[in-house]
């Protein structure tokens, strides 16, 4: 790529980032990364890059108020300090801060260890690259501007929301569904994570304000509670959910928010593990795409037998949902958490369906009560 091509992709990059694109504009965009892995993975980098440079901002803001600070206490006489000049103001400013400084750093770099090492160990078999999420990009990110985002970062809850008129831009999504008829539901933690608001949305288009009460990036699982005021509790929970492994060629079907009405998507279990071997997930033949990340994978009996979380690049019908066992584990130690509340602790999952007798149709009718889109900022 020539260095004149490479500025003005550059320069596009940052436009996308900054939501300064039009719509038609954008829309190419999003067209081109996904047709060229090299613009993409420029957008992630220089995303990464921009949050960098922000911090380091935010870094020099706080240095100098440490330095105001300083200044003011001594000129008021609460500390005994002598006013320096010139360079001498330098040096003594240096070797005032640079044990902080050297603390941080020191900080910075265990961190970055940690979270490496973290990382490496928690990873699933599955290889990055040949995995994708499905999770989803949202279309009303075209809206988003950065007056908008620093605005919305500082929101607390939805009432500092709506009490500033601001429309909340989610930019990503995903699919969830219910686990207790008070307002809990199960989803992907990549589809929420990194979030600072979430909101699901019900087949009728009708949306709530939730928050993440449990989240684990090992096994891809987390639970959301619906904290809206909106939000009226449901009927019981038709479908029941099986800590048994799916039978190899079980009829199965899922549905989920993979564009803004949900989809109904049917087909049969092709393996009973994921992607190499990998024992907490199971491999899945069902037409699945981006948004499809959290749909419940249901059997004929109306049991709910795993989540949708990815599907291998390049293999057409290799898709792979987590086995439900592993809601029953993220249940119990949501329960342990000290900050659980007296719901949180007194949930249960239901292991008998209403479900079972009723012809298929029947089935999807009840059941897409219960499916959301989630929605994240």
């Amino acid at each position: 790529m020539h260095d004149h091509e490479n500025t003005i992709l550059i320069e596009a990059v940052e436009r996308y980032i900054l939501g300064e694109m039009t719509p038609d504009e954008r829309l190419n965009f999003e067209n081109l990364r996904k047709a060229d892995a090299e613009v993409d993975q420029m957008v992630v980098e220089h995303t990464l890059f921009l949050q960098k440079m922000n911090r380091f901002n935010e870094w020099q803001k706080f240095h100098k108020s440490l330095n105001d600070i300083h200044t003011n206490l001594a000129e008021s006489g609460k500390i005994n300090s002598v006013r320096l000049k010139g360079k001498a103001k330098v040096v003594y400013l240096f070797n005032r801060y640079k044990r902080v400084a050297g603390i941080a750093a020191a900080i910075a770099g265990i961190t970055t260890l940690m979270v490496s090492a973290i990382i490496s160990s928690v990873t699933p078999k599955a290889s990055p690259s040949q995995i994708d999420y499905l999770s989803k990009e949202l279309n009303s990110i075209k809206n988003k501007t950065i007056v908008q985002d620093r605005e919305i970062n500082s929101l607390k809850s939805r009432g500092a929301a709506l009490q500033n008129n601001i429309e909340i831009p989610y930019t990503k999504g995903g699919t969830g569904f219910i686990i207790d008829a008070k307002g809990y539901l199960v989803t992907n933690n990549h589809v929420i994570e990194g979030a600072n608001n979430v909101a699901v949305q019900n087949s009728d288009g009708k949306e709530f304000y939730a928050t993440v009460v449990y989240s684990d990036a090992t096994t891809d699982i987390a639970i959301l509670k619906i904290t809206d005021k909106d939000f009226k509790a449901l009927p019981a929970v038709p479908y029941a959910f099986s800590r048994k492994q799916a039978d190899l060629a079980e009829t199965i079907y899922t549905m989920g928010f993979p564009r803004d009405e949900i989809v109904y998507g049917q087909g049969y279990l092709s393996s009973r593990t994921g992607y190499d071997g990998d024992t907490l997930s199971c491999q899945i033949d069902i037409p699945v795409n981006r948004g499809n990340s959290g749909s419940p994978v249901l059997n004929y009996n109306g049991e709910v037998i795993g989540i949708v979380n990815g599907r291998q690049k390049d293999a057409q019908g290799s898709a792979f949902a987590l086995q439900s066992r592993n809601i029953f584990n993220a249940l119990s130690k949501l329960k342990e958490k000290e900050n659980a509340d007296s719901t949180a602790k007194s949930l249960k999952l239901n292991t008998k369906s209403s479900l079972n007798g009723m012809n298929h149709l029947q089935q999807v009718k009840k059941v897409q009560d219960y499916i959301y889109m989630v929605k994240v900022n």
